[in-house]
C-alpha cells in the first residue's frame, strides 16, 4: 500500500538537467551561469533565471546564448562555479549565501573555450551537447518577480561524436546528462556528489 504525507520542501528542484549557460558580457567576454531550470519544446528551450543575475542582464542587452549541457562526470567542474557570480559588486542577497565575484569562469571551472558558429557567446568544449540559441522573449511573471522566464530558439546543435548517431540523433545509451536532484548531482544512475547549498 502506497501512503503519502504532505511535505513543505524548501526548493522544488525535483530532477532536471544542469545547464551551463554562456552569455555575452558588455565587454565581449563570455559569462557562464549554472542553472537547473530548463525544458525543451521542439526547437525552443525555456530557461528560468534569477532576476538580478549577470546572465539575465546579459540576455536583456545581448539576446543570444549557448545552452551547454555537461556530462554527469563533469559535476565537480560545475560545482566549482556554484558559488561564483559574474556580478561585481556581488549582490547582497548572493553575498549572504557565500557567493563571490569571478570574471573568468572558464578558468574557474577548468573549461576550454570554443567559438560558436551563429551566436557571439563562446561554447564550453567539454560539454557533450551545446545548443546555440537566440532569445525570443523574456518575461518576469507578476506572481514571482524574483525569476525570469526566458524563451529561446535553438539555431545550432553541436554534439560530441561519441554520443551522436549520424547527424540527426543523440544516442541515449551514450549520453549521460548531469541531473540536479534536490541539490544533489546525479547521472542516470548513482549519485555523483552534492552542491555546497545542499541541506540533506
Amino acid at each position: 500500500m502506497i501512503s503519502h504525507i504532505t511535505i513543505h520542501p524548501k526548493i522544488l528542484y525535483y530532477g532536471a538537467p544542469v545547464v551551463l549557460l554562456s552569455t555575452e558580457n558588455a565587454d565581449g567576454s563570455t559569462n557562464i551561469s549554472p542553472i537547473s531550470s530548463s525544458w525543451a519544446l521542439g526547437s525552443f528551450v525555456i530557461l528560468g533565471l534569477g532576476v538580478g543575475s549577470q546572465g539575465l542582464e546579459n540576455l536583456k542587452d545581448r539576446p543570444a546564448c549557448v545552452i551547454n549541457l555537461p556530462d554527469a562526470e563533469m559535476w565537480r567542474q560545475v560545482e566549482a562555479l556554484a558559488s561564483l557570480t559574474g556580478k561585481n559588486p556581488v549582490p547582497a542577497y548572493k553575498e549572504e549565501i557565500g557567493f563571490r565575484y569571478e570574471k573568468d569562469k572558464f578558468a574557474a571551472g577548468s573549461f576550454t573555450r570554443a567559438a560558436s558558429k551563429s551566436v557571439r557567446p563562446e561554447r564550453i568544449a567539454e560539454c557533450p551537447l551545446q545548443l546555440e540559441a537566440e532569445v525570443r522573449h523574456i518575461r518576469i511573471p507578476e506572481y514571482a518577480e524574483s525569476f525570469a522566464i526566458v524563451e529561446t530558439e535553438v539555431v545550432q546543435v553541436h554534439a560530441d561524436e561519441r554520443i551522436a548517431i549520424g547527424d540527426r540523433y543523440v544516442d541515449p545509451k551514450a549520453w549521460n546528462p548531469l541531473i540536479y536532484n534536490f541539490r544533489h548531482y546525479f547521472g542516470l544512475g548513482e549519485e555523483k556528489g552534492k552542491t555546497y547549498r545542499s541541506e540533506t
